[in-house]
This record gives structure tokens, sequence and C-alpha cells, in this order.
């Protein structure tokens, strides 16, 4: 998955420039953050510093999440994988793993319109399968768990769509990807530096 808020880039190896405070995430403008885009214009807000680096500070259990998002994402789709991890950050407000994530997912081919309609989907259900639909409202139950925990419709309509095996595949990737938000989140780990396939 990722290295979700450390120096070394998401599940092997993370980018050491997601740590350089002094660097810039560049956008598609002809001037990146922090300098006028045009004769005239006001700049980019600063980029924040991260907290502390957790991966470094806590190396061991850096390394068991690693192994961890790699024991949970065996044999689950990528496509769907991304999706979920997608959500589950937009639900969690994770700067850093939704531009590592969403970043992924365009490198693998998904579209910019699934991406989009993503933290809108119940308005927009024809962009995606009965089966990503059922991901997805399984990610929002157990990424929000303290409203109404994970309700028997909406596991049963994930039953119907995964073997057992493959739900509880699932389960697990939708738990990690809400670990490594929550210590991205609480590091405040700097997005826009990554490059995508950096946590393969």
């Amino acid at each position: 998955m990722t290295t979700h808020g450390t120096t070394t880039q998401d599940t092997t190896t993370q980018d050491t420039t997601a740590q350089d405070t002094t660097a810039r995430h560049t956008p598609a403008a002809p001037a990146g953050p922090g300098s006028p885009a045009s004769a005239g214009a006001a700049p980019y807000a600063p980029e924040h510093r991260p907290r502390l680096p957790w991966a470094e500070l806590a190396p061991d259990v850096y390394k068991a999440m690693v192994r961890l998002d790699a024991a949970a994402r065996r044999g689950v789709d990528p496509t769907l994988l991304e999706l979920v991890k997608i959500r589950a950050s937009q639900l969690n407000h994770c700067a850093f793993c939704l531009d590592m994530h969403t970043k992924d997912a365009l490198a693998a081919g998904e579209s910019v319109e699934r991406i989009i309609q993503l933290s809108a989907w119940e308005e927009s259900r024809h962009f995606y399968t009965e089966r990503e639909i059922a991901a997805i409202e399984l990610t929002e139950a157990v990424t929000v768990i303290t409203e109404g925990f994970v309700p028997d419709e909406v596991y049963e309509r994930a039953a119907r769509h995964f073997e057992e095996a493959d739900l509880v595949q699932l389960i697990a990737a939708i738990t990690v990807i809400n670990a490594w938000n929550r210590f991205a989140v609480t590091c405040r780990m700097v997005p826009g530096h990554y490059r995508p396939g950096g946590h393969k």
C-alpha cells in the first residue's frame, strides 16, 4: 500500500521528497505553489511541515504495517482496491493518501470521471458495477464505524458479491487503509510529492 506517514514511500520505498519541507508540489499550472501563477496572481499557501517521521521513529511498526498491507491486498482486484483506498481516504480527509491513491489509480488506467464521482457515488451509481458499489458501501460502514456499526444490509450485499475468503480480504484491505490514514493524518504527512507506483 503506502508508506502513509514516513520518508520512505508506501509499501516499500516512499519518495524521500515527501518529507522535504522545503519542496513544493508543482501542479499542472505554469508556476508552482508559493509563487504567482501569473503576473498579479496571489501565491499558493505555504506547504505545511509534517509533525514527525513516524516510520523512522517506529520502524518495526512501519515494517509490520507494510507486511499487513501486502497480506491484505492479496487476491483483491487492483481496480477495486484503489476505489476502496480513495473512498476511505476521502472519508478520513487524508490528503496524503488521496494524493497517492488517485495518482496510482490514474496511472493504472482508472478514469477521471470515476475518481471524481466517488465522493458522490450514491448519485452516480451508473459509474460503478454492483460489486464495486457493495465494496464502497462496506468501506464507508467500516470507516465510519461509530455511525450504526456495519449494518446487516450492507454486509449482506457485500456477501452476495464476494466469496467468504474474498470478503475477509476486502475487510482487511479496508482496515489497513484506515490505519494508514490515521498515521498520515495524525502525523500530518505532506501530499503532493508522491509518484505513481512508488509503493509497489
